[in-house]
């Protein structure tokens, strides 16, 4: 089998580093050693292992990519730079006709939807790539359209945890809050509860001092308003592990789009891709 190049974006960022140690030794991949990157970081190199990787910013990478192509004339980008870069990298990837997975959170997911639904290269988008997780969604999703209002009358809280430097809301805590306002919560994005403080996440969460700099803990809780009844929902996640083999079989199975002669769809998610695995 011919190894898939692969672009890991957002070096020397934690969530990139460990996607481009992972690809480095996984042998149907070509970690390429240039990565997109910040303005504001001042690095403009890393090492990975024995890779050093050639960052690349904003104000230079239209003029990088033709170097690049002569390199590497097909690859896929693998994105976990920043939210605020989400809309602007998947700009970037579509003018440039790059298949990309897109892992990073935040930005605007109706334009980045339409951003790709106007491309000509295709890309994995979700909000979570830990399959496990990605699989409860579903389960979600399946209860939501079964059993609408199910939890009607019931008030909701949701917490969720990440290291310090996460500067967004979960992507992944926003598209659990749907699901249970279709079954019947009322309950607002903007209500989550962001944990980021690393002391209260040791001593009142019991989060592993070893994984304060790279975890996911997320509490869904309801409560009936008489008090009679409780449900409670979690996933805790310690490090970053889980989402490197969601991650590769979406460039896998993006690959298979890319090169799939006569297909029109675009936009792909993580239930495709597991669906396909």
């Amino acid at each position: 089998m011919k190894k898939i190049s692969i672009m890991i974006n957002g070096l020397p960022g934690n969530v990139a580093r460990t996607m481009a140690a992972a690809g480095i030794a996984d042998d149907r991949f070509l970690v390429m050693p240039y990565s997109l990157t910040g303005q504001d970081i001042p690095e403009t190199t890393t090492m990975i292992g024995k890779i050093k990787f050639s960052l690349v910013k904003p104000d230079t990478r239209n003029e990088k990519i033709k170097e690049i192509f002569a390199q590497y004339p097909f690859f896929i980008a693998v994105d976990y730079t920043h939210p605020s870069a989400v809309n602007e990298n998947a700009l970037f990837y579509t003018q440039n006709n790059i298949p990309f997975v897109m892992g990073t959170t935040g930005g605007n997911r109706e334009e980045l939807e339409k951003t790709v639904h106007n491309a000509a290269a295709p890309a994995v988008i979700a909000p979570n790539m830990a399959k496990q997780i990605v699989g409860l969604q579903a389960m979600m999703t399946y209860a939501a359209q079964t059993f609408p209002g199910l939890f009607k009358g019931y008030c909701l809280e949701v917490k969720e945890s990440h290291q310090q430097g996460k500067a967004d809301t979960s992507g992944t805590a926003k598209a659990m809050v749907g699901y249970f306002n279709e079954l019947g919560a009322d309950f607002k994005v903007e209500e989550i509860q962001q944990i980021r403080d690393p002391q209260i996440q040791a001593t009142q969460w019991g989060i592993p001092k070893e994984h304060l700099s790279g975890h996911g803990w997320h509490t869904y809780t309801l409560k009936a308003e008489d008090g009679s009844s409780l449900f409670e929902f979690k996933h805790n996640i310690n490090g970053r592990d889980i989402y490197v083999s969601g991650t590769f079989d979406a460039v896998v199975y993006l690959k298979e789009k890319a090169l799939l002669k006569g297909n029109k769809r675009r936009l792909f998610t993580m239930i495709d891709v597991m669906n396909q695995s």
